[in-house]
């Protein structure tokens, strides 16, 4: 996992559309939103539950595919990709971090680590060293062959980022990445990510925290009811 400087990632999002049928009933969760996020921004996408956050960085990590309109990355189209093209967009492109954290509870926590470079098909001796390097560097080289249920809220967090960051993304998404942590804890995570940034990587941090966004995001995206909002002050604090 490089640490010097990279080029992260475009996105463009044009007339972008989610929508689920409920009975009789659409459900807009992406309600035709048009934006650009240039390479190496910090972009917090802020909203209350149910505003279309998750919806939206689903679509932009290629795990949904649009209603209607486009979302790029780099300007590919990642409707028009194929599965397979999908599958290595997911692994080489982006990097995730989930606020539950979603580590393989039988696995150590360098196995967690591996696990994106398996799918990668990367040579095993790599995969150790790159797995070791990404742990160490969010400090947990001394948590290597512990499983997640032997480590604190934070560190299944710091694991969780090693594991988005070792196949050197351009673009992490960071879905309330310290949604379970407390402040400190939550604090340390969010100047990982900051740091992170600083080499290069695009990010975008979804949260329902503005002072939080406004500590470490560049930028700011608000959604309200699947809507881009110009106006900050019609989504809550």
């Amino acid at each position: 996992m490089p640490t010097d400087t990279m080029k992260g990632a475009d996105i463009e999002a044009q007339k972008l559309c989610r929508s689920y049928r409920m009975g009789q009933s659409e459900i807009r969760a992406v309600n035709y939103v048009s934006f650009l996020i240039q390479s190496g921004e910090f972009v917090a996408l802020l909203g209350t539950s149910g505003s279309g956050k998750s919806s939206l960085l689903n679509l932009i990590a290629g795990l949904d595919t649009p209603s209607a309109g486009s979302v790029s990355v780099d300007g590919r189209d990642l409707a028009r990709m194929s599965r397979e093209q999908l599958a290595r967009y997911r692994r080489s492109t982006v990097g995730m971090v989930f606020q539950a954290f979603n580590l393989v509870a039988a696995m150590t926590v360098l196995e967690n680590v591996e696990l994106p470079m398996r799918f990668a098909e990367v040579p095993r001796d790599q995969r150790l060293n790159r797995a070791r390097t990404a742990l160490e560097r969010v400090g947990l080289g001394h948590r290597l062959n512990h499983r997640p249920s032997e480590l604190s809220g934070g560190e299944q967090q710091r694991a969780s980022l090693a594991r988005a960051l070792v196949n050197s993304p351009q673009l992490l998404l960071a879905d309330e990445p310290t949604g379970n942590l407390d402040s400190r804890t939550g604090s340390e995570i969010m100047e990982l990510i900051h740091t992170i940034n600083g080499e290069g990587t695009t990010v975008l941090m979804v949260t329902h925290e503005r002072p939080l966004a406004e500590q470490y995001a560049s930028r700011f995206i608000f959604l309200r009811d699947g809507k881009l909002v110009s106006d900050p002050s019609e989504v809550p604090a």
